[in-house]
């Protein structure tokens, strides 16, 4: 049996697909991606699409993490509350959340 070949590309088709993908562009390929998600996800990545348009959020979003040293005083209290976690004196964040709603 002959394979299929695409239409005036005379590449049999399980080839050209395979070099196609290879050869796709970025936009190509979020294209493709796109049409698989949802709609609650398609709304998701709309809002970080535009908070990526907003000057603001994108110096923050590119900003360096902090590179300050922490002082004396800083690492005792991370130590400390990293202890009081072990000794399981920590509070879960749903309590809290529970709490002050």
């Amino acid at each position: 049996m002959l394979p299929r070949v695409l239409p005036r590309s005379g590449v049999p088709a399980a080839r050209s697909s395979r070099y196609r993908s290879d050869a796709m562009t970025a936009k190509e390929k979020l294209r493709q991606r796109i049409e698989t998600l949802s709609e609650h996800e398609a709304e998701q990545t709309l809002r970080l699409l535009d908070m990526r348009a907003d000057p603001m959020i994108a110096a923050f979003m590119d900003a360096p993490e902090d590179d300050e040293p922490l002082t004396p005083e800083e690492e005792a209290a991370v130590e400390e509350s990293r202890a009081e976690h072990l000794r399981g004196e920590s509070v879960p964040l749903d309590e809290i959340r529970h709490e002050f709603s």
